[in-house]
């Protein structure tokens, strides 16, 4: 059973034709857009992150019902807890679960390539509306969905009945699965992953196709995988499709020590100074150059800040105390770097920029991922350049 939406919203109309617009809501799933309604899912008190200036607002409901409307029927991410559940209901410092934008969401669904009655297991329940979508197009009976905090689970159980979805709600660490129920026909994941979790191929059926967000140390940005499992069940390979952005699999996320730990004695702290024709847009976000690094310059964390036009960039090693810096000023063509330590990180950048300009400058669609029991193994436009991760 679904339960329409009591009626007609005009921002929800123009919901649905931006994301027609955009391209993400396909014919497949216009039907699942309609009937199951976003705002259906979301609590009464959330905080909507604008992606033009990274800004987050609390929004309340009970006091601004327009605002909140508005807000739920936009093509925006939305907060919904934070520091793994505040009891003051306050916007804290990490934000761990979310509402992720519309486009987002339909293009992973439509990536899924799913079909009536196939099996899927989601990874990462959060709010519950993928799910419900999920089981608009499949049957609830065939989805089962994993969330690893009992609140989130609880709530996403909650407004999953109301509207009519029975859904099998689980609680647990996702990365494991749900092997008792296996195998699945599909598998999706709404989280960022570094590794690449072996139990999700186990639990695909061969032929299944697996889609996650999944991304390197360098940077907090992932890329949507598509991956199909092969024959025997025992690896699955794909491309990459598009840049991303999602929360961290919460019981898995790296920490690198304290700035002061790489430098102890102060700047420059006896590093070595270079001149780098390295341009500042290598440093720019969601590019495929910086996917790029991250697959030709491994354990090691990027940390940009822009300030008055400037861009200061570091590099901090995740495998012993090294580091590298610069300063880009605006109309530089030639800036100071610095490094320091075992690892030349400047200079780990600066071949992997080489290589990717040799390469073509390839978008990220051009890059693959295949995993095997043994490990990743990254590839670009197979059967051509091939390196383990």
């Amino acid at each position: 059973m679904t339960i329409r939406p009591r009626k007609e919203r005009a921002t929800r109309t123009e919901l649905g034709r931006l994301l027609r617009d955009k391209g993400a809501l396909t014919p497949g799933w216009e039907a699942a857009f309609e009937t199951v309604d976003r705002a259906a899912f979301l609590p009464t008190v959330m905080w909507p992150h604008r992606m033009a200036d990274g800004s987050s607002t609390r929004v309340d409901k009970a006091t601004d019902p327009d605002a909140w409307y508005e807000y739920a029927d936009s093509d925006e991410p939305i907060t919904t807890q934070w520091d793994g559940g505040r009891p003051d209901g306050q916007p804290g410092t990490v934000p761990t679960s979310s509402c992720s934008a519309p486009s987002v969401v339909f293009r992973m669904l439509d990536d899924l390539d799913l079909a009536d009655g196939m099996r899927v297991l989601e990874i990462g329940t959060g709010t519950g509306w993928n799910a419900a979508l999920l089981a608009h197009r499949a049957g609830a009976a065939n989805v089962v969905t994993v969330e690893i905090d009992p609140q989130v689970a609880e709530t996403a159980r909650g407004a999953l009945d109301r509207n009519g979805f029975r859904v099998g709600v689980r609680e647990g660490d996702g990365c494991v699965g749900r092997p008792g129920a296996a195998p699945f026909d599909r598998l999706m994941a709404t989280f960022g992953v570094r590794d690449f979790p072996r139990a999700w191929v186990r639990q695909v059926r061969p032929g299944g196709v697996i889609v996650a967000p999944w991304g390197t140390h360098f940077t907090h940005r992932d890329v949507v995988v598509e991956l199909r499992v092969d024959g025997d069940g025992r690896a699955a390979s794909g491309r990459f499709l598009r840049l991303v952005e999602f929360m961290k699999d919460r019981g898995r996320r790296a920490t690198r020590p304290g700035h002061e730990e790489y430098l102890p004695d102060g700047w420059p702290g006896g590093a070595d100074a270079l001149e780098t024709r390295l341009p500042a847009d290598a440093f720019e976000p969601f590019t495929s150059f910086e996917f790029t690094a991250g697959l030709r310059v491994p354990g090691c964390e990027l940390m940009t800040a822009v300030r008055d036009g400037a861009r200061n960039v570091w590099l901090y090693s995740l495998t012993d105390r090294s580091w590298a810096a610069a300063l880009y000023e605006p109309g530089q063509s030639v800036t100071k770097a610095y490094q320091a330590g075992g690892r030349r990180l400047w200079d780990e950048v600066e071949t992997a920029y080489a290589w990717w300009q040799a390469q073509g400058s390839p978008d990220v669609d051009r890059f693959g991922l295949t995993v095997t029991a043994g490990g990743l193994q990254a590839w670009l436009d197979e059967p051509g350049a091939h390196w383990s991760l």
